[in-house]
């Protein structure tokens, strides 16, 4: 299991500022987790992040969002929990 540098977990919506923000700070080491509102931004994501961008499925799938596949990994509550644990720190947006 590789350890992650920064986990940024991203709850807003991309027409937020904190989004945008977020993903310019995210670097190669870090991974983004879309969670929230925060998935209603997957195309956004995924095309501007330099990290990894993994989104909470039970959001998506509450919000009507459908995994493209390939295009970015879906987790559960399970993983989520796994992921903080790999995480030197966890940032809240």
């Amino acid at each position: 299991m590789t350890e992650i540098q920064t986990l940024h977990i991203l709850n807003k919506s991309p027409e937020h500022p904190r989004f945008a923000r977020c993903l310019s700070i995210a670097g190669p080491a870090d991974t983004i987790l879309l969670i929230e509102n925060g998935v209603l931004g997957l195309s956004t994501a995924s095309a501007s992040a330099s990290g990894k961008v993994l989104a909470l499925e039970p959001d998506m799938a509450a919000r009507g969002i459908v995994s493209q596949s390939g295009t970015v990994e879906t987790v559960d509550y399970d993983a989520m929990v796994a992921l903080t644990a790999r995480a030197q720190q966890v940032i809240s947006w």
